[in-house]
């Protein structure tokens, strides 16, 4: 397993500036160059070679092993991941991408998906063995590698044998003979000896010559040319043809050449023991790493340089994206540079720290002085501007301002602000408007001086709150184009027009915060660089509009602002960005300028093709051009596959993963040397929604069986999304996870869960049929008992009939009434058991009951009995001993109160299908008359057992029975029961 060092290349520059001395000459300005050594992950300063893979990677030799760079981590190998030996002198990749290394032992070893194969791991590379140090390689049009070496030989390997090749004349040896395969598909062997063509058997003389200063200044072309470099200079041979392409200075040909690059045989990067030569056609010549050895140079995928030195690897950006600096060796009075603006005559004037002020002619580049008296007071020129026709240049510090004029002259008239009483004062910023009114942010608020040119002074006794004093801390004052005033104080913002204060802070919480600066875009709409909140949009008294972090900033503290038009540069503790206001994707990062950009901004001023920044450095530039967001995107690769802790390969974008391999961990990154922000997008399956993250490794485990296609895409700020890599891996199901055993499972699953809710169901039934059954029980119990309650009370009204006659001595009365009391009580005993009975049963039972009655009223009651003739009596059942009750009232409580007495009918007919409908109905007094004439409340108790038995029948019977009894007019009572069919 590859032992990975993973490392983070620093920030820190104030070293790198002072090796890295490079210049234009005729502008006098050092271009920054980005450099990585051991301290960003690199295992050695002593970097011999650089290769950029097909992939992108940048490949880095050394002599503590080998560096894969993908511009954010260094991954390094060494001996302990199968190197044969850690120093390294040169790299080189084959049309099967394999990366080949070559060591200073002579031993060869290739890598190739994430594995480092050397003789151990594969036995073809025994064959490989030289006593000496491997110093070419090539690859010819049949595949076959070259291996040119410091000693007498040369090599040819077809991947199953080797060929080598001596020479026995010790004057035309094979020592770093270089191979050179021409466009008819010669074979060309050169070495500082002799020049040799292969017949395909052996190398034979020929009279060409050619004479390279090492094997290091031979470089072969895709296009099967080749360049090298003799003592005149750069030639360019194409077959027999050779030429002179670029005269040379002998002093840089004698300083020890290493790799070069050339390009268009009209550009050459020459690497030399004093650094690296930027060689145009025009003579143009560019010095870079002044005094430091460089090895090689190449030009990567990007157009970016890079340099291996002995003291770590440099990468120059490409031209649009180069920094330049000028400071003090280039002839700036100190490199800490205050404040800058241009004047109406394309020149810049600079503000710097110990009272001077530089000015940087735009056509000589010279640079004049202005070197102020007192240095106390302006110690810090932090602010200049100049008025509204350009001719006069106002300069402030925190103690002081004053006034010149643009046109510097060595006898300048510089014109002081005063306080009239020679207070003191501390001056935060000014604004001059276009009519000349200059406006101070002072400590004890703002000031107003309406006539600066003529009387440079204000009274701080003369303050008049509202007119030419605003009272509180200030911050920032800004005149608008129509030169009303905004300024910031601890407050917040506010705003003078035409003689009215507005105090927006009032009605926005986000104005309340504060200000570092004020600008104005040309549709009106007010930009503020808030300490902490971003960028706040304020037009028509709305924020319309903010932008923080979130949306690409690089910081929320925002220090400076500048308009560009339509364009918006704002400076942040954390680095520079240029806001496209009309964009989709509206804010852009100058990444690679944070190592001189990202906290040390004083000011700055965008012309429309370059753009200047005020800095502790110096005057810091670079070309104001804008982003191609589909150029700028970054490559994404794969560089691991770990499944169930074992690595996959990358030489197929599909797997079938057994059942148990579902933990699969992705390793990749984004190839961009520019950008450290890089944001990654993924998702497992096509169609699923994006997750964003910035972490370079994702882990997924516990997969569910199926088919999943993973894809990764990333963006820096500048950038949209990258066309998306994608793994496409099918994770197999365990047989118990397959549709068939599903399937049997839940078919044996739904049986068994309906047999257990059929038995459940069953005993549930069972349950409640006994509970019913049981209820039924105790409720005929009930109404048994109730029975048995009214036949006492019956009894007791019949013995009192027996007892009237044996006192009036009727005894042939009696003995029939003991005679029918005998059979209805035998009756009674027969029915009083049974909860419902016939109407047949009813009428003989009602029939003894009424006879009894009959004898003893006489005359005075009679009685009928009718039913209806669709009534089979000996079938339709009713509940036993329900009528007699309410008989028994109606001839006691409503006949017998007559004189006359009165009569009783029955009557039984069908109401409907589902009931019978049992009307008794008498002419007695009524019982409304009769509850009317009774001083107490009488209950009856015959009654009120029979309606606690029908409350019980009711609970029992799903059709319950009804019972209502009403006076007929002014007398009689009808009593209608309604009783269920059985």
């Amino acid at each position: 397993m590859i032992n990975k060092t993973r490392a983070f290349y620093s920030k820190g520059i104030t070293l790198l500036l002072l090796l890295i001395v490079s210049g234009i000459y005729s502008y006098g300005q050092t271009t920054f160059i980005k450099h990585y050594g051991s301290k960003d992950g690199l295992p050695s300063n002593s970097c011999y070679f650089i290769l950029q893979d097909k992939k992108g990677y940048i490949w880095v030799a050394s002599d503590a092993g080998v560096s894969r760079f993908d511009g954010k981590v260094f991954e390094n190998f060494s001996i302990d991941d199968g190197l044969p030996d850690n120093q390294i002198i040169r790299l080189n990749e084959d049309r099967s991408g394999r990366i080949w290394f070559f060591s200073l032992n002579g031993q060869l070893s290739y890598f190739k998906n994430g594995v480092i194969y050397n003789e151990s791991n594969d036995k073809l590379l025994q064959l490989l063995k030289f006593n000496g140090v491997v110093t070419s390689f090539f690859e010819d049009s049949k595949g076959h590698l070259w291996f040119g070496t410091n000693k007498n030989l040369l090599a040819r390997w077809d991947g199953k044998s080797l060929k080598k090749y001596t020479s026995t004349d010790p004057a035309n040896q094979f020592i770093n003979t270089f191979i050179y395969e021409d466009q008819s598909g010669r074979i060309w062997a050169s070495s500082v000896h002799c020049l040799r063509i292969f017949d395909g058997e052996s190398f034979n003389k020929t009279t060409f010559k050619i004479s390279p200063l090492s094997y290091k200044t031979v470089k072969n072309l895709p296009d099967q040319t080749m360049y090298f470099l003799d003592k005149k200079g750069l030639n360019f041979k194409n077959g027999v043809q050779q030429q002179l392409t670029m005269t040379i200075d002998s002093t840089l040909l004698a300083d020890n050449p290493g790799y070069f690059y050339a390009e268009n045989q009209k550009e050459l990067w020459l690497t030399t023991n004093s650094g690296v030569y930027h060689l145009e056609a025009d003579g143009t010549k560019t010095h870079y790493l002044h005094n430091l050895t460089t090895n090689q140079v190449i030009k990567d995928n990007r157009e970016n340089m890079w340099f291996a030195t002995g003291n770590g690897i440099y990468m120059l950006p490409k031209k649009s994206k180069r920094v330049y600096i000028r400071d003090n060796r280039y002839g700036l009075s100190n490199n800490t540079v205050r404040s800058l603006i241009k004047d109406h005559s394309g020149n810049l004037w600079l503000g710097l720290d110990n009272g001077k002020i530089n000015i940087l002619n735009k056509s000589t580049h010279q640079i004049s002085t202005i070197d102020l008296p007192d240095k106390k007071k302006f110690s810090s020129i932090k602010q200049i501007s100049t008025d509204s026709s350009g001719e006069k240049v106002f300069f402030s510090s925190d103690y002081g301002l004053g006034i010149l004029s643009a046109k510097h002259t060595s006898n300048q008239d510089i014109k002081y602000l005063k306080e009239t009483h020679s207070s003191g004062f501390v001056l935060k910023n000014f604004s001059i408007s276009s009519k000349n009114h200059l406006t101070l942010a002072l400590s004890s608020g703002v000031v107003m001086v309406n006539d600066p040119f003529h009387k440079l002074s204000f009274t701080s006794s003369n303050y008049k709150e509202g007119e030419n004093f605003f009272s509180n801390r200030a911050y920032r004052v800004y005149y608008d184009k129509d030169d009303n005033l905004w300024f910031s104080n601890v407050n917040g913002l506010a705003e003078l027009s035409a003689g009215k204060l507005t105090r927006h802070y009032q009605r926005h919480p986000l104005l309340t915060k504060r200000i570092n600066d004020i600008a104005q875009l040309p549709d009106g709409t007010i930009v503020l660089a808030t300490d902490g909140y971003g960028l706040l949009f304020f037009k028509n008294n709305l924020l319309i509009r903010q932008i923080t972090r979130e949306d690409g900033l690089a910081n929320n503290i925002c220090k400076k602002l500048y308009i560009q038009k339509d364009h918006v540069w704002v400076v942040t503790t954390n680095g520079v960005n240029r806001i496209f206001l009309n964009s989709k994707n509206p804010v852009e990062s100058f990444e690679y300028t944070n190592n001189l950009l990202d906290n040390d901004v004083n000011g700055l001023y965008i012309d429309r093709d370059t753009a200047y920044f005020a800095t502790n450095h110096g005057l810091v530039f670079f070309a104001n051009t804008p982003f191609d967001r589909n150029k700028e995107m970054p490559k994404v690769l794969i560089s691991t596959i770990i499944n169930n802790r074992k690595p996959l390969s990358l030489n197929t974008d599909s797997f079938n993963l057994a059942p148990a391999a579902n933990n699969i961990t992705f390793y990749y990154s984004a190839l961009d040397f520019q950008n450290n922000y890089i944001l990654y997008r993924y998702r497992l399956k096509s169609g699923n929604p994006w997750t964003e993250t910035k972490n370079r490794r994702l882990e997924f485990s516990s997969l569910e069986p199926g088919s999943y296609k993973f894809e990764l895409s990333a963006k820096t700020n500048n950038s949209q999304w990258s066309k998306p890599v994608a793994v496409s891996f099918v994770l197999k199901a365990h047989f118990w996870q397959s549709w068939w055993f599903i399937f049997v499972i839940l078919l044996l699953a739904s049986f068994s869960f309906y047999k257990i809710a059929v038995i459940v169901t069953q005993q549930q039934k069972d349950k409640e049929q006994q509970r019913l059954l049981l209820k039924n029980k105790i409720l005929m119990l009930e109404q048994q008992a109730l029975q048995a309650m009214m036949n006492p009370h019956f009894v007791f009204n019949v013995m009192n009939s027996i007892q009237h006659y044996i006192n009036t001595k009727d005894t042939s009365s009696a003995n029939k009434i003991l005679t029918g009391f005998a059979r209805l009580i035998r009756k009674n005993l027969d029915i009083c058991t049974k909860s419902f009975i016939s109407i047949e049963e009813e009428i003989e039972y009602l029939s003894l009951y009424l006879t009894l009655e009959k004898k003893r009223f006489g005359e005075k009651f009679n009685y009928n009995i009718h039913i209806a003739p669709d009534i089979d009596q000996d079938e339709t059942m009713i509940p036993s001993m329900i009528l007699q009750p309410y008989i028994e009232n109606a001839i006691w409580h409503g006949l017998m109160p007559k004189e006359e007495g009165g009569k009783i009918s029955i009557v039984i007919q069908h109401q409907d299908a589902a009931y019978l409908l049992i009307q008794i109905i008498d002419d007695g007094v009524g019982i409304d008359n009769s509850l009317r004439v009774k001083r107490e409340k009488h209950e009856s108790k015959g009654m009120s057992l029979t309606q606690e038995r029908i409350n019980l029948i009711n609970q029992i019977e799903a059709n319950p029975i009804q019972i209502s009894i009403k006076q007929n007019g002014n007398s009689g009572t009808t009593i209608s029961i309604l009783v269920p069919n059985r």
